[in-house]
């Protein structure tokens, strides 16, 4: 197949969002050129990312194809720019019908028909896991039936006919010490208390609080730990977070966004757990990158971690409840996580996650450009 100009819009150009599009950019064998936008504001961007770029690109018919991400409505854009709009692939990677809302924030049934319009508008539509696909689509007809008449119902099998799963592909880049596609984990130091990684956003949805209580349940049966704090916050740092550093005092040795990669990735090197209580998460890029660089992790038996994780390693990672998770990390904490079965277990975990490197992940995606630019356009259908 040709090499196609493919025009990437991300109107929320942060954490994975933006690792996906310069990931992909990186390494595809079509030209992908990026236009962006800062990562805030999530909601604006929903709303009127199309009228900027509408705008700002002056010249969408000289593209092959468009990439457009969940939080940008490209029903508007392709509104906007008529025929001169090229056949669109629309990648999600969370949605707003199965989304979890913050405390006390009331629904916006506006921003999900906003996620069905995209749909409806792309060519292909592209989840980054099955479990995020079979979350929208089951949503789909109670969505729809809140209508008061004249439902369109159509757009369920409209949708589903054009839907299919992709996981994003991860750069698990370079620097020192870091774990590459290529190589292992290396050895992890054997003194002092193991380091756990908190590398997920600073946000509800990933639930801090019940992760701070796993660990005030370990300190009162007497493990020790090292902690550090990494992810980004992309609004006022949560107070769990600053009651933890408080509390735990000097075991936390790291506290904040680590801006340089290389940086990041020797922390994930160094560490030795990965915990998870999120009660969203669609992928989880943050945990591939941790289990490739060494970290044993213990991952909730639920959302997308049980289809990203090997099944061989289901009855090691995943747990059921608070409760087991605070046996499972007791039990590393209290010496399962340094010693031979334990390197074991690292390096195969670490090479299970060799899949998503973009150097083999690009080739379905590059190839998804190739099927849209023979595919026809299929709205109504």
């Amino acid at each position: 197949m040709r090499r196609a100009r493919v025009l990437f819009l991300n109107p929320f150009h942060g954490g994975s969002h933006r690792a996906f599009a310069e990931g992909w950019a990186k390494h595809s064998r079509h030209e992908l050129t990026l236009q962006t936008l800062p990562a805030r504001f999530w909601k604006w961007r929903m709303r009127g990312a199309a009228l900027h770029f509408a705008r700002k690109v002056t010249d969408p018919q000289t593209f092959d194809a468009l990439v457009v991400t969940d939080l940008m409505s490209l029903s508007d854009l392709k509104a906007l720019w008529g025929e001169t709009c090229p056949p669109a692939l629309a990648y999600f990677h969370e949605n707003q019908l199965s989304y979890p809302l913050p405390p006390g924030e009331a629904i916006d049934y506006q921003f999900g028909f906003t996620d069905i319009t995209t749909c409806l508008a792309a060519r292909r539509v592209l989840f980054n896991s099955r479990f995020q696909h079979d979350a929208f689509i089951e949503r789909l007809p109670g969505f729809l039936g809140m209508m008061p008449e004249f439902q369109p119902r159509w757009a369920i099998e409209a949708i589903r006919a054009r839907a299919g799963v992709l996981q994003p592909g991860v750069d698990f880049g370079a620097g020192p010490g870091a774990t590459t596609p290529q190589g292992e984990p290396a050895p992890r130091r054997s003194d002092g208390a193991p380091l756990i990684i908190w590398n997920h956003r600073w946000e509800f949805d990933k639930n801090p609080s019940a992760f701070f209580a796993a660990l005030d349940g370990c300190l009162a049966r007497g493990r020790d730990f090292r902690l550090a704090l990494l992810g980004e916050n992309f609004q006022v740092v949560p107070k769990e977070f600053e009651a933890a550093r408080d509390r735990y005092g000097a075991r936390v040795v790291h506290y904040g966004y680590v801006e340089s990669r290389a940086d990041y990735l020797e922390w994930l090197r160094r560490g030795d757990i990965v915990v998870s209580t999120a009660d969203q998460e669609n992928f989880g890029m943050a945990v591939v990158e941790a289990i490739a660089s060494g970290c044993l992790p213990l991952l909730p038996r639920r959302l997308a971690y049980p289809e990203v994780l090997p099944e061989e390693f289901h009855a090691a990672c995943l747990y059921s409840d608070a409760a087991d998770l605070g046996a499972r990390l007791e039990a590393l904490l209290g010496g399962g996580a340094r010693g031979a079965a334990a390197e074991r277990l690292r390096v195969a975990l670490a090479a299970a996650m060799r899949c998503h490197d973009w150097a083999r992940a690009t080739v379905p995606f590059d190839r998804e450009i190739d099927l849209l630019l023979t595919q026809p356009d299929s709205i109504l259908r």
